[in-house]
């Protein structure tokens, strides 16, 4: 195989960036494509076999690019690159940062990560009622908030609704101080955690106060109709098949309602069949539903989080 030497240089803003702390980048992506890259200054020097380094190339011009519109690709993303280089994919990853989902108060364009993420974001965009399913750190249910939040900024909805079933991992709720709401509060956290991110606090308190966002436990939404809102229902791997229709049946006119979950993470009580489980098979082919399939190839968390996933998957095969 024909080896080669490239330069290239790089803008001086914005080479710091692009090579990384202490060279990090350089050091991913060289290892991730089989060559080697040095930094003299604000040049890089690629080499080893061509089409390493053509494709390394190609993923410092994407990271460029994508400094210049404020993005800032940090190891994870540049992980996902390397991969989508050797599968000569890499053209896919500029679609992305065009697809902005929302801009957070802080004016941080929220947009996919990943192709993954892009078919997730589509999916809800274009139907009714959604499933996002897949492993931790893929972004299921902070981009669901942030397509919400958009929702409601361009009055497609009145109001947004969160909830999640309050199954307890470990504790019982019996035995944590306070009354029923501040019992589930905290399991609510991390849904108020993302408002609080894309909103800003001053905003959501507005809103939360006058009843334009709710978040509550899933039991709430027994026996309720609802109507010209965007509704989130979140950790559903905790459901049982009879709370998943009872959620399901609640959507109104006007409506649109998304589902996320990880099947791998049941909290449910042994014997116990998750709701989430047979949601592909039951809704194949119905209109206006969609099901997307989220992967470790999606986790946009830090690297290892990707390869703990990825270890435990093996565990679990091999446990089968």
């Amino acid at each position: 195989m024909n080896n080669q030497e490239l330069k290239l240089a790089l803008e001086p803003r914005f080479a710091p960036q692009i090579i990384g702390k202490l060279e990090e980048h350089l050091r991913l992506v060289g290892a991730g494509l089989g060559i080697e890259i040095f930094s003299r200054g604000n040049e890089l020097v690629l080499s080893g076999a061509a089409p390493g380094v053509e494709r390394a190339a190609a993923i410092f011009a994407i990271i460029g690019e994508q400094l210049q519109q404020g993005n800032h690709p940090g190891p994870a993303e540049i992980t996902y690159m390397i991969s989508l280089a050797k599968e000569d994919q890499l053209a896919k990853v500029a679609s992305l940062t065009q697809n902005i989902v929302a801009v957070t108060a802080r004016g941080k364009k929220l947009f996919p990560r990943t192709i993954g993420q892009q078919q997730y974001v589509e999916a809800v965009r274009h139907h009714t009622l959604s499933f996002g399913i897949g492993p931790a750190g893929t972004g299921k249910t902070y981009l669901a908030v942030a397509l919400a939040v958009a929702a409601l900024q361009a009055k497609e909805v009145n109001r947004i609704i969160l909830t999640r079933p309050a199954v307890e991992a470990g504790e019982k709720l019996g035995f944590l101080p306070g009354d029923l709401q501040e019992k589930v509060d905290p399991y609510l956290r991390p849904l108020y955690d993302s408002l609080y991110d894309i909103m800003g606090v001053d905003l959501f308190q507005k809103h939360f106060e006058r009843g334009v966002i709710e978040i509550a436990p899933l039991a709430y939404m027994r026996g309720r109709t609802l109507d010209d809102s965007f509704i989130i229902l979140d950790e559903a791997q905790n459901t049982t098949p009879e709370q998943m229709k009872m959620f399901l049946t609640r959507l109104g006119f006007g409506s649109k309602a998304v589902v996320t979950g990880d099947i791998t993470q049941v909290d449910l009580p042994r014997g116990v069949r998750s709701g989430l489980a047979d949601v592909a098979e039951i809704f194949a082919g119905v209109s206006g539903i969609a099901v997307v399939m989220l992967s470790d190839r999606d986790v946009v968390r830090h690297e290892l989080v990707q390869r703990i996933i990825r270890a435990y998957q093996r565990y679990d095969a091999l446990d089968k």
